[in-house]
C-alpha cells in the first residue's frame, strides 16, 4: 500500500519538473533563436528489496521478488531543430540556415547563440543587446563604421557603396550539440568546436524560436491532468489507510 504513495509522489514531482520546462518554453516562444528544452521521464529506478536477510545470518537470503518504487527523470535535452526564418529588413539582423552558431563575448568568456538580432554599441561594435560583442571568424569583436552594409550568404560584411569588406561573421559548429550547456544568459557553452560548413546567412532576417505554443499548451494540459489524477489517487490511498488503521485499532 505504502508503495503507491512513492509512485504517486514521484509522478507528481516528475510532472512538476515537466511543467517548469514547458513554462520556460512558452515564455520564450517569441525569443529569436531560442531552442526549446524537452523533458522525458520514462525510466524507473532499478529494483530494490530483492531479497531479505536475517539479523545474524546474512548468507541465507529469502527472495522477495522484483519491485520498482518510483519514477525517475530520464533526460532533459535541448531541441536544436531549425526555427522558421522571419524577415525584418533591419540592417543588423541575421539568420543562420543550417548548422552553426554566432559567437558572443561577455566578461572575457565566449558563448554561442542562434539569436541574430544585433545592434551597434557606442564604440561601433556589433553586439547582441544585453549579452556582449559579436565575434568574427577569428574570434575577434566586429567593429563597423556604419550599419549601411551588405552581407553575403557566407557572412561576409561589406560596405553598401563600394563593397569593401569590413569583417566576416563568425559561424561556429560543434561535433555534438548535445554536449552544449545553456548558461544563465541564455548562451550555449561547452562542446568540441569543429569547422562549420553548409550554412547560409540571411541578411535582414532572424530565426524564430522553435518552441511551438500549441504543442506546449497541449503538453501543459497533459501534465496538469496527470498531477490532478495522482493527487486524487493519493487521497484515496490516504482514506483506505486511515480506515484500515481504525479497524485494526478496534480489534
Amino acid at each position: 500500500m505504502f508503495k503507491g504513495f512513492y509512485q504517486l509522489t514521484s509522478a507528481m514531482l516528475s510532472q512538476g519538473r515537466r511543467l517548469d520546462v514547458i513554462s520556460n518554453n512558452m515564455t520564450n516562444v517569441s525569443t529569436a533563436g531560442y531552442k526549446a528544452d524537452r523533458y522525458t521521464d520514462s525510466t524507473a529506478f532499478k529494483e530494490v528489496m530483492l531479497s531479505r536477510v536475517g539479523n545474524k545470518d546474512k548468507v541465507n537470503t529469502e527472495e522477495l521478488g522484483r519491485i520498482s518504487y518510483i519514477l525517475a527523470p530520464d533526460e532533459l535535452y535541448t531541441d536544436y531543430t531549425q526555427g522558421s526564418l522571419e524577415e525584418t529588413e533591419l540592417p543588423l539582423d541575421f539568420a543562420i540556415e543550417g548548422d552553426g552558431f554566432f559567437a558572443i563575448e561577455w566578461n572575457g568568456e565566449v558563448g554561442y547563440t542562434r539569436a541574430g538580432s544585433f545592434n551597434l554599441d557606442e564604440e561601433g561594435y556589433l553586439v547582441l543587446p544585453g549579452q556582449g560583442r559579436v565575434l568574427d571568424a577569428n574570434r575577434q569583436p566586429i567593429q563597423l563604421p556604419t550599419d549601411n552594409i551588405y552581407v553575403d550568404a557566407d557572412g561576409g560584411i561589406f560596405t553598401m557603396e563600394n563593397r569593401n569588406q569590413l569583417a566576416t561573421l563568425g559561424i561556429f559548429a560543434f561535433q555534438d550539440n548535445g554536449a552544449l550547456v545553456r548558461n544563465d544568459h541564455g548562451l550555449f557553452t561547452g562542446g568540441q568546436l569543429q569547422e562549420s560548413t553548409g550554412y547560409v546567412i540571411h541578411h535582414g532576417m532572424v530565426e524564430r524560436s522553435n518552441s511551438n505554443m500549441v504543442h506546449e499548451m497541449v503538453a501543459m494540459m497533459g501534465a496538469q491532468r496527470a498531477i490532478q489524477s495522482a493527487a486524487e489517487m493519493s487521497k484515496i490511498y490516504d482514506q483506505v489507510i486511515t480506515k484500515d488503521t481504525t479497524e485494526l485499532g478496534r480489534l
